[in-house]
C-alpha cells in the first residue's frame, strides 16, 4: 500500500505543479502601463475550472501526505 501511495503522491505533485503553472498571472506588471495587459485576457470559465482542479489536487496531495505520515 505504501509504494502505491508514494507513486500516487508523485503523480499528484507533478499534476499540481502543471496546474499552478497554467494559471494566468494576477499582476499586470509592465503591461499595465500601456493598457495592453487586459488585451489578451482569459475567459472566466477557464480560470474557474482551473481553480477547482488546482484545489482538488492540493487537497489530494495533503491527504496522501497525511496518510503516508501516519503509516509506519
Amino acid at each position: 500500500m505504501k509504494p502505491f501511495l508514494i507513486i500516487l503522491q508523485l503523480i499528484t505533485a507533478a499534476l499540481l505543479i502543471v496546474a499552478i503553472l497554467l494559471h494566468t498571472a494576477k499582476a499586470e506588471g509592465m503591461g499595465g502601463i500601456g493598457g495592453t495587459a487586459r488585451l489578451f485576457g482569459t475567459p472566466k470559465g477557464l480560470e474557474q475550472g482551473l481553480d477547482k482542479i488546482t484545489t482538488g489536487l492540493a487537497v489530494a496531495f495533503i491527504l496522501i501526505s497525511l496518510m503516508l505520515g501516519v503509516m509506519k
